[in-house]
Order: structure tokens, then sequence, then C-alpha cells
């Protein structure tokens, strides 16, 4: 597995982004033991089984990621996941989080089965050579304030604020459907549901970023990616191109052109925005007058992101393992 452009000094930890649609028989037992592998390795982050398969996001010490992939991999129905690696100053997360859900990406569609039927996949090298031909149209299929940030040139940007709105705005690309429709995401695994549901309302020409915007990022220099990239983790976002990198975003208040990506100190309002340094010192940290007068704002943080409290966090909760002691120290 190709480890990402490294610095003269490699850094300590490494975020791995993953997923793999694949049948997992008893997929609560499944989970159990992930979550004892997971902390075993001390390993932090956010990971989705299901009865379709697996998905997460999650750092730790390089040594200790090594050992995960390697543990996932020699597992026969995760054979083919790939892993994007990234490097990391440290835990981009602050807790881990197994969970058992009705579906790895929250689609609102468990009947399309992507190991059965999908977009045809594009290696990044691919995607870069089909993107710019006049009989393709790029498909981002994230949330608006993902492709606020950041998006590839010329892409058509779903109006969504949830991937579960994807089937009611199907229709915004119905007068396309003479056209190859090539979508893209961050990591790869929402284009294999929003691309088999494509197929499935009669588009005949689909394809699918392999890997999505990370991927691209690593093995392609992310060129024409404009802005940055929206990750889930506490980074928030990530610079992806580093050949024509550009900015697209622009602040909320004041218009003028930022990537500081936020969430709003209001916590009744708390959505994820772009306010720049200058208007969240003004607005001490909320897009709005309305927010910035609301009793529910949060106390001033520059940095605008707002962790939620950890109430004693203990990483062994829902584990069989859950009598032992907390690991409170790994959390702060």
């Amino acid at each position: 597995m190709q480890l990402s452009k490294m610095e003269n000094q490699p850094k300590e930890y490494l975020v791995l982004l993953y997923y793999c649609f694949t049948p997992i028989e008893d997929a609560p037992k499944f989970r159990e033991e992930h979550h004892k592998l997971c902390l075993d390795l001390n390993l932090r982050g956010r990971i989705i089984v299901a009865d379709e398969g697996l998905n997460g996001t999650v750092s730790g010490l390089r040594a200790d990621c090594e050992k995960y992939m390697e543990t996932v991999k020699a597992d026969p129905r995760f054979e083919a996941l790939e892993f994007k690696i990234e490097e990391a100053e440290d835990h981009t997360f602050r807790k881990l989080n197994v969970r058992y859900k009705r579906e790895i990406v929250n689609a609102g569609l468990p009947e399309i089965k992507p190991y059965e039927r999908t977009g045809k996949h594009l290696e990044p090298a691919e995607f870069k050579a089909m993107k710019d031909n006049e009989d393709v149209l790029i498909v981002d299929m994230r949330s608006k304030y993902e492709s606020n940030l950041g998006h590839f040139k010329n892409a058509f940007c779903m109006d969504i604020d949830n991937f579960r709105e994807l089937p009611e705005k199907v229709q915004e690309l119905e007068k396309y459907k003479d056209k190859k429709i090539l979508t893209y995401c961050t990591g790869g695994i929402k284009c294999e549901k929003a691309s088999a549901f494509l197929l499935e309302q009669g588009f005949e020409d689909v394809y699918q970023l392999h890997g999505g915007i990370i991927k691209y990022g690593l093995e392609e220099g992310g060129e024409d990616f404009e802005g940055k990239c929206y990750v889930f983790d506490n980074r928030v976002a990530v610079d992806v191109n580093t050949i024509n990198p550009s900015i697209v975003s622009t602040c909320t208040v004041c218009g003028t052109p930022s990537e500081h990506m936020v969430n709003c100190a209001n916590t009744v309002c708390n959505k994820h925005t772009i306010i720049c340094e200058s208007c969240m010192d003004e607005m001490e940290g909320t897009c709005s007058d309305e927010c910035k007068s609301a009793p529910t704002k949060r106390a001033y943080n520059p940095e605008g992101y707002y962790a939620k409290e950890q109430n004693g966090y203990n990483p062994y909760k829902g584990s069989k393992r859950g009598h032992e002691a907390p690991f409170v120290s790994q959390c702060e």
C-alpha cells in the first residue's frame, strides 16, 4: 500500500479513510470484534458496520495503523478494500466510535447493493483524462457545505444539504442523460450508491472517481480541484491541489474570498459555514446578527471548532470489556 507523499521527516501518525461494500453475516457480532481490535491498537475515529459492509476513518500511530490495515485485509471479505492514507502530527479524532447501522453511508437506499451493480470505477489518472471532454458531466455527490468549500472545475454540484436527499433531487440531472456522468465525493463511498442509483434511474453511462478526492490528490496532485476538501475529523478542511490551487469559497458575512470553514457558535444553528478571520472576531464566531444575539451562543472559539462534551467518555462502552477502566487520558 502506497503512503502519501512524505516530507523529509515522516510524521508519527496516520489517518486512514476506507470503505468496503460486502455482505457481513452477523454484523453486530463483527462490530463487537472490530471494536476490540481498534481498542487494542489505540485507534480513534468513526467506524460504521452494517450488513452491507464497513466504512471508517481512523487515526493512530503509524505502527498501529499498519497493523490495523494488515489485520483488516487478511479477512477475505475485505481483501479488495483500499486505504487512503495521509500523515498527521497527532490523532485527528478525540475518541473512538464503532457503530452498527442500517447502511454504511446514510443514503436511505438500503436496497441498493453496490457489490452487485454500480458505476464504472475510474482511477485518478483516468478521471483526469476524461473530465474535460465535451460529452462528460462531472457531478459532485456531496452536500452543499462541502462543495461550497471546494469542488472540481466545471463540476455540477448537487443542491443537497444531506446525501439522503439524493433520490428526490436526481431529476436535476435528467437533462444530462445523454452525457457520460462522472461522479465524485470525498473518499468514494457516496458514489458507490449514487452511481448505482443513477443506473437504476435509467442513466446509461455512469462512472465514479475511485478513491474520491483524497486519492486524486495523492496520485494526481489534485489538479483542477478548486478550493479545499472538507473532511470529517478535527482537521475540518485539507488542501489536495498542489498543481493549480485556488480559492472558490467566500465569507458568509462579508463575501470576501476565504477558506475558513467553521461551525456557527450558536448551538441552535451550528451549521458548517465559511467565515473569514476578521468576521469571526466581529461576529464572535456566529454567522448572522440573529445568531450573535442568541441566548444559545457558545463562548467564542477563534478556531470555530466546538467538540462535543465527553461526559466521562469511555472507549470501552459498547464492548464486552466495558467493565474496564476508561481511557479518559486518551481523549483529552
